[in-house]
C-alpha cells in the first residue's frame, strides 16, 4: 500500500513514520502534489502555530490540493484544525473541509491541555475495537466545537470534537502515535480502510 506522510515543514511526521513502521507499513514522507495524488492513504500531521502552518501549506500549492483529495485522509492534531473552516490561532482561515470553528480553550482550565484523557461517543469504524473512554494521548490549546462531523468527543472544560469525520476525510485531536496501543488501533483501523 502506498502511504504519504504529508511532509510540510509543521508536521511531526518522524514520530508517525515510525508508528506506521510499527504496524508493519512503510510510509513516504513528502511535500509533492504528484506523490500525494497517487497515495492509496494521506496522512496529514502538524505540530505548531496555525498561521505558519498555513503559511507554509499555501507557499507549497497544498492548501489547494489537500482538499480535493479524495482517498482516505487522516489529520492529526493541528492537521485536523487545520481542515477546519477557521481557527481562532492567528485568526486563520483553514482549509475548509470540516464546517466548523476551532477555538481557544478559556482561562478556566490550564492551557494547553497535555496529556492523557478520555474520548467517548465513539461513533466510526476508526474506533473499531476502542473502548468508549479509552484514553489517548493531547497537547492542545484549541479545540474544534461538537458538529455534525464529530466522531469522537473528549471533556475538558467543555466537551470537543477530538475526532471529526466528512466523506474521506478524518480528523483527531490526539495523537495516535503516542496513545500506546489504542492509539496504534486507531491508525491500524484507518490504514485498513
Amino acid at each position: 500500500m502506498n502511504i504519504v506522510i504529508i511532509d510540510y515543514g509543521a508536521g511531526n511526521t518522524k514520530s508517525v513514520q515510525f508508528a506506521c513502521n510499527r504496524l508493519g507499513y512503510d510510509p513516504v514522507l513528502s511535500d509533492k502534489p504528484e506523490v500525494i495524488k497517487a497515495a492509496d492513504k494521506v496522512i496529514f500531521p502538524g505540530v505548531g502555530q496555525a498561521s505558519n502552518a498555513m503559511e507554509m501549506l499555501k507557499n507549497s500549492g497544498l492548501a489547494t490540493l489537500i482538499p480535493t483529495l479524495t482517498q482516505p485522509v487522516l489529520g492529526i492534531c493541528l492537521g485536523m484544525q487545520l481542515l477546519c473552516k477557521e481557527t481562532e490561532e492567528g485568526n486563520t482561515q483553514g482549509l475548509g473541509v470540516f464546517d466548523v470553528v476551532v477555538k481557544r480553550f478559556s482561562n478556566k482550565v490550564k492551557v494547553p491541555q497535555m496529556g492523557w484523557n478520555t474520548i467517548f461517543n465513539l461513533e466510526s469504524a476508526l474506533f473499531e475495537g476502542i473502548k468508549n473512554k479509552a484514553y489517548m494521548y493531547l497537547v492542545h490549546s484549541y479545540y474544534a466545537e461538537v458538529c455534525k462531523h464529530t466522531i469522537a468527543q473528549t471533556q475538558y472544560d467543555l466537551n470537543y470534537s477530538s475526532a471529526l469525520k466528512k466523506d474521506n476525510f478524518y480528523g483527531v485531536q490526539f495523537h495516535p502515535e503516542k496513545s500506546s496501543t489504542e492509539g496504534a488501533q486507531i491508525l491500524s483501523n484507518f490504514l485498513k480502510s
